[in-house]
């Protein structure tokens, strides 16, 4: 019985996975060089090393552009997580160095940013001066898009269905979404409700409101799109639809809405999100545990 001999890996470094995903990130190398502070012709002979590493062609030619081969994709998910795993040994490894407790990059949705935790992330913010804590708010989508290239540490988000790979999630809460409609409106057939404003096609909510107004049996015709609950209540208050909000936002200001019935249409999870291979931080553990202890 002979033995396999074993597969030699190709030697890759995170140099060159780096160049793959910035020039995978911006439309030209120019722009991908310029990113990373590095001249075009150093990107390009480092993604050219990569190709020959790799043994596969990654790049073509599409008139004066160069852009990624479909094939390119797998090597390309790999290069993100390589590089996003390196920032976070990185981070790491200087705050090992300079004692101290480090920075905190926080992605959070609007919703829990402003409604729901607000008053923990300013306490963990008051109560832990040495925390270096950044607060981006954004839809989930963005957010976790952002988390697993490495660019945030932890993001408040709307359950993902299932989760992108290499993140894991936590149950933070659950969120009613209640039906509102427009001024005029007094009573109306259950379905006969809409048309519909939302949020845009694709994101994490719009995905939970369709599923629920299915499961009733009413067409879901969008008409106008926002991902700001704000917007999308003041699409109402002006006749230009129906929707289906948090309550949170929708019965917030001088003028909030009221639901057309007590009951919500649908509940959303919210969830913390984090990278699978992050190593450990203190800080970022302190966080979660605000967090989840909150009212």
């Amino acid at each position: 019985m002979s033995s396999r001999e074993p597969m030699l890996l190709p030697n890759l470094s995170v140099q060159q996975l780096e160049y793959l995903v910035a020039a995978a990130d911006h439309p030209t190398r120019a722009a991908a060089a310029q990113n990373l502070g590095v001249t075009a012709s150093a990107l390009t002979q480092g993604l050219t090393e990569l190709e020959r590493r790799v043994g596969l062609p990654l790049f073509e030619r599409q008139g004066r552009s160069t852009v990624l081969r479909r094939q390119a994709n797998q090597v390309l998910a790999h290069a993100r997580r390589v590089v996003a795993e390196t920032r976070d040994l990185a981070r790491w490894a200087e705050a090992q160095k300079s004692g101290s407790t480090g920075q905190i990059r926080l992605g959070s949705i609007d919703a829990v940013a402003v409604h729901h935790k607000a008053e923990a992330i300013r306490r963990f913010h008051q109560d832990s001066p040495e925390v270096d804590l950044h607060l981006t708010v954004a839809p989930s989508g963005p957010l976790l898009e952002a988390l697993q290239s490495g660019d945030l540490d932890l993001v408040l988000c709307v359950d993902p269905t299932p989760a992108p790979p290499g993140i894991d999630v936590t149950l933070l809460c659950e969120e009613p979404l209640m039906v509102y409609a427009p001024p005029d409106i007094k009573q109306h057939p259950m379905l006969k409700w809409g048309p519909w404003v939302s949020f845009p096609a694709g994101s994490h909510t719009r995905s939970v409101i369709a599923a629920a107004l299915a499961a009733e049996g009413m067409a879901y015709e969008v008409v106008a799109e926002s991902n700001q609950p704000e917007v999308l209540r003041e699409m109402v208050r002006l006749g230009l639809g129906w929707a289906v909000l948090p309550p949170v936002q929708a019965e917030s200001g001088v003028d909030p809405l009221t639901p057309v019935r007590r009951l919500p249409i649908a509940k959303r999870k919210l969830v913390i999100a984090r990278r699978t291979a992050a190593p450990p931080d203190p800080a970022t553990e302190a966080l979660i545990a605000a967090l989840e202890n909150s009212a």
